[in-house]
């Protein structure tokens, strides 16, 4: 290799011509000719440019070409690896995201905090950038399992979207078999071009033994199950009699018709109903909520803890609480027939429906029944006289007006289709439903919204009245979606038959359209999950924009305490400024406010993540029974590699690989979602009807393979029904070279 010129420092020279031309940028020969580099020193500038180009001090631009860091400017998100390599920076400041390609990722990973500079772009183009610091690893743990090379072992990580196996230079010592599932720590990762090592801290065991799945889920997903012991010490410390000086002080409650409405496996209840008649003809609707504020005391480690887990996360065969059991199903849940404090909103109706009054009071009440959803839903349809029965359905009567008005303002009903998995005493599943939403889950989801929006609207309009701004206070926050994202969407309907035109201004009532065509659709499952990704995704913040999906100005988190920390500080929130608190109890409770949103979304998503992948799991597990079987789907996902089949008889999808696709050679045509036979012409498209054949269910791997049938239950020639099994190609995974 050609040395450079004595005393010559290439890095000092190309850093000195970009702080000159700080608005240019250059290709690696164009550098060359700019500093009089020759022939036999070109192959180390073109090293030096890659290590100014990890240390950030340059940026590599599009087509090759190098430019000044100075210049552009560096935001903070999080980062969010998409299965095929590449990401999108979320943004601290609540902007457009950020592309990041592989190239440019670095040693990031999924989930990572990062510091981004921007490149430049044309105006109307997603903005893209180049990770240059990682601020905070998103997980400290990475599940994996665990392979023997020829010269050291290493860990092929569960999570598809970290694409690089990591060198386990010792495995002897954590006692791991090959093919074990494990948890690793990285410990070095010297540069981007090399796989990172680490050591083994846990041993799962192997991935068909019980109940390693939703062990590998719940260290994938760094989540804590178990709680510090200072953590169970303070709370045990706390008794469970009520002191009678809260009898004296709060609003007894305890003679009310109030009673709760829960999933049938619920181990804890935050929330009570009730429903009076006044004598001036109006209706009192009273939710209340367990007063968890009363328990947790700022500062102290319980919330500390509640803090950093941020909710309650509610996987598949288990629950991992945001509080110590004690505190989440004894002392604050709502059990029939005891004593509990609440917080509540009494809110006075109309005959129509139209909120005239409230009050926030502290409370005491003592739960009349503990009724599940279905129970209720049986009392709603039924005629039964007893006092619950009746006061049931006079609460859907309101129920059923509150949505109408919501529906007329433009607020989105969004018909989730949750997957339910069924699961024996041994946790493997037996069956695959969809979740039934009854009228009983609607009255409690519409009795909730109307206690959110009362207690923002409270904060942010009412006291916010004669004062130069609103009080600080936490938002739940749902902004309007990109014009180019609904476009997108639009194409995408299009597609299985939908077609509506892009509006001139977008709002919630086109929305409310949009889903209504959806929800009649037979591929709803599909494009129901389509839409929500378009939308903005709602978050915690103390700036208030409003809620687009819900069509709310103001809105919050109130309702579920026990298992959201943003309604812990709600709760503080409000207490406090009906109390008239002094100015410096009400600065320790907002002084962080920001943060803690930014960090209680985030804990959230996770949240949501981790349940996905608890059920995707199962679902997986369930199939393995039906190997060999044959069903019809739908298309619902095309890309270069395959199609996505859609199975809306157990809501699973699985993939139909190009290569399987034997009787011609297609070509993938992103902008008409479609794979095109280019001898015989035959088109697989979004929302085609399909049969196949289970080929393999792996769950090791979290997928499953079909092999094409039939299209539109037509015959396939013989030869594509004879498609080998195949192993998915890990795009863009860095193996390891063991």
């Amino acid at each position: 290799m050609a040395k450079l010129s004595a005393g010559r420092d290439l890095g000092a020279e190309v850093t000195a011509l970009f702080a000159r031309e700080p608005q240019k940028s250059f290709k690696a020969k164009e550098l060359a000719r700019q500093l009089g580099i020759g022939k036999e020193e070109y192959l180390e500038l073109r090293k030096t440019l890659r290590r100014l180009v990890q240390e950030g001090a340059i940026l590599k631009l599009r087509s090759n070409r190098f430019g000044s860091a100075s210049q552009s400017p560096v935001v903070t998100g999080i980062l969010r690896v998409n299965s095929q390599g590449y990401g999108f920076v979320t943004r601290d400041d609540g902007r457009e995201d950020i592309f990041v390609s592989t190239k440019q990722m670095g040693s990031a990973l999924h989930r990572d905090r990062v510091r981004v500079r921007l490149f430049a772009s044309r105006q109307g183009e997603r903005p893209e950038g180049q990770v240059i610091e990682i601020v905070e690893r998103g997980r400290d743990r990475i599940v994996g399992t665990l392979r023997w090379g020829r010269k050291y072992s290493y860990v092929v990580p569960d999570d598809i979207k970290i694409q690089t196996d990591i060198i386990i230079p010792e495995p002897e010592g954590s006692g791991a078999e090959e093919g074990q599932k494990v948890v690793v720590v990285i410990d070095r990762w010297p540069s981007p071009h090399q796989n990172p090592e680490g050591h083994i801290t846990h041993v799962l065991g192997f991935a068909d033994d019980p109940g390693v799945d939703v062990l590998s889920i719940i260290h994938g997903f760094s989540l804590a199950s178990e709680f510090p012991p200072e953590v169970e010490a303070e709370a045990a410390r706390l008794g469970a009699a009520i002191p009678s000086g809260e009898h004296e002080r709060r609003l007894d409650c305890r003679d009310w018709p109030i009673f709760t409405i829960d999933p049938a496996d619920a181990k804890d209840f935050d929330d009570a109903v009730s429903l009076r008649a006044l004598a001036n003809g109006r209706l009192e609707l009273g939710v209340h909520i367990a007063d968890v504020s009363h328990y947790v005391a700022p500062g102290g480690a319980i919330d500390a803890e509640a803090e950093a887990r941020g909710t309650s996360v509610y996987l598949v065969d288990r629950v991992i609480p945001m509080l110590p059991e004690h505190l989440s199903n004894r002392l604050c849940s709502l059990v029939e027939g005891e004593e509990k404090l609440c917080y509540s909103v009494l809110m006075e109706l109309s005959p129509a429906g139209a909120l005239l009054g409230y009050t926030f009071r502290e409370s005491i009440i003592r739960s009349r029944r503990r009724l599940t959803y279905e129970q209720a839903q049986a009392m709603i349809e039924g005629s039964g006289d007893d006092e619950i029965s009746l006061l049931l359905r006079k609460m859907w009567e309101l129920a059923a007006l509150l949505i109408r008005r919501r529906e007329a303002r433009g607020g989105i009903d969004f018909e989730s289709q949750e997957v339910q998995v069924i699961l024996d005493e041994q946790g493997h599943p037996t069956a695959l439903k969809r979740r039934e939403r009854l009228q009983s889950h609607r009255l409690i989801e519409e009795f909730m919204l109307m206690a959110n929006e009362t207690v923002a609207r409270h904060v942010g309009v009412e006291m916010a009245a004669g004062l130069p701004e609103a009080p600080p206070f936490v938002y739940r926050i749902h902004e309007k979606p990109e014009r180019e994202e609904v476009a997108g969407l639009l194409e995408l309907l299009a597609q299985f038959g939908i077609v509506q035109e892009l509006p001139k201004k977008i709002t919630p009532h086109y929305f409310q359209r949009l889903a209504a065509a959806i929800r009649r659709h037979p591929a709803n499952f599909v494009l129901q999950d389509a839409l929500l990704r378009t939308m903005m995704k709602a978050r915690y913040s103390p700036e208030n924009p409003g809620h687009f999906g819900l069509a709310y100005s103001h809105y919050t988190h109130f309702t579920s305490p026990i298992r959201r920390y943003p309604d812990l500080m709600v709760h503080r929130l409000l207490k406090g400024y009906c109390a008239n608190r002094v100015v410096e109890e009400m600065e320790a409770l907002t002084g962080r406010l920001a943060e803690q949103c930014r960090e209680a979304s985030e804990n959230e998503v996770r949240a949501a993540e981790a349940e996905r992948a608890s059920i995707k799991l199962k679902q997986i597990e369930y199939m393995e029974g039906h190997l060999g079987s044959e069903h019809d789907g739908f298309i619902s996902r095309i890309v270069p590699f395959g199609i996505f089949i859609t199975l809306p008889e157990f809501l699973v999808d699985g993939l139909v690989h190009i290569s399987g696709l034997e009787d011609d050679y297609y070509i993938y045509e992103p902008s008409g979602y479609r794979l095109v036979g280019q001898r015989g012409g035959r088109v697989y498209a979004l929302g085609d009807k399909v049969r196949v054949r289970i080929s393999r269910v792996d769950r090791n791997e979290r997928l499953i393979d079909f092999v094409l049938v039939s299209k539109e239950h037509e015959e396939r020639p013989k030869k594509m029904e004879a498609g080998a099994p195949f192993r998915r190609p890990q795009r863009g995974r860095k193996k390891s070279r063991g």
